[in-house]
C-alpha cells in the first residue's frame, strides 16, 4: 500500500473547521451554544424527540460525552429529557421551543460553512469526496 496521511488530514481539517464555525456562529450572533453541542440540535432539528441511544448514533457521541453535553444544553434551555410513554426505562430527548426557533439561524451559518468547505469544487468532486468519506466510514464502523 502507498505512504497515505488520509487520517492526519482529517484531523487537520475537523480541527480547523471547528474553529471557522465557531467564529461563523459567534459573527451570527450565536452564542448559546458551541459547533459540538449544535451538531446535537441538528440531529434534533432533523428528527426531534429521540432516545438517547438514537442520539448517540446520528451524532457519533459516545453515550458518556453525549450525556454530559445534553446535561448543559438542558440546563441553557434548549432541550429537556422526558421518560418514553411506552418504555419508561427509556429517556427521550425533545428540544425546547428556544431551540426550535434558532434553527434558520444555525441553518445560515452551516450554509455559509459548506460554501467555504467545498469553495472550488465541482458537484461531482463534492459527490466523489462524500461517497468516499461515506465508504471510509463504513470501513471504520465494520471494525
Amino acid at each position: 500500500m502507498i505512504k497515505t496521511s488520509g487520517g492526519f488530514l482529517i484531523s487537520q481539517i475537523k480541527a480547523i473547521q471547528g474553529r471557522v464555525f465557531e467564529k461563523l456562529l459567534t459573527e451570527a450572533g450565536i452564542s448559546e451554544f458551541n459547533g459540538a453541542q449544535g451538531r446535537i440540535l441538528y440531529v434534533l432539528w432533523q428528527e426531534n424527540n429521540l432516545p438517547i441511544v438514537e442520539l448517540s448514533k446520528r451524532t457519533g457521541l459516545a453515550k458518556t460525552t453525549l450525556t454530559s453535553m445534553l446535561d448543559r444544553l438542558e440546563e441553557k434551555g434548549f432541550l429537556s429529557r422526558l421518560a418514553d410513554k411506552d418504555n419508561r426505562r427509556q429517556i427521550r430527548i425533545v428540544l425546547s421551543e428556544r431551540a426550535i426557533s434558532l434553527e434558520d439561524k444555525y441553518q445560515e451559518v452551516s450554509g455559509k460553512m459548506s460554501e467555504i468547505f467545498y469553495q472550488n469544487f465541482s458537484d461531482k468532486e463534492i459527490k466523489d469526496f462524500e461517497e468516499n468519506l461515506n465508504r471510509i466510514i463504513k470501513n471504520l464502523k465494520e471494525k
